[in-house]
């Protein structure tokens, strides 16, 4: 339910949404598939972690990357110069984060709070 909220806000946007998925298996094989320009990936899966599935896309390559969770205190202690956003957020820090994350190969992380 949440993914296809993002999904929509992220449509209003002016992006394109290749896929939702709600675990890791589904979210690595949809990278794989749509070979997206971004993955925003919700830290904790239904089954299984995003956090886990993010490394095992990026064997492949880099793809930039955003970890969204309601306790980024966790992401950031696993991936402390990874773009991360705290649920709940609005717009304006979603894109903002988004820009960050498609920089962040070029700049250090800058973390957007709710």
């Amino acid at each position: 339910m949440i993914g296809m909220l993002m999904a929509e806000m992220l449509e209003e946007m002016g992006y394109d949404v290749c896929a939702i998925e709600a675990t890791e298996a589904d979210a690595v094989a949809s990278a794989r598939r749509c070979e997206p320009d971004l993955m925003i990936v919700d830290a904790r899966l239904g089954d299984g972690s995003g956090i886990a599935a993010v490394e095992e896309i990026l064997r492949r390559g880099f793809v930039p990357h955003l970890y969204v969770s309601g306790d980024i205190s966790h992401v950031k202690a696993l991936k402390p110069d990874a773009a991360m956003i705290q649920k709940p957020f609005r717009e304006p820090g979603l894109a903002l984060a988004i820009q960050n994350a498609l920089g962040s190969w070029r700049r250090p992380c800058l973390e957007i709070g709710a």
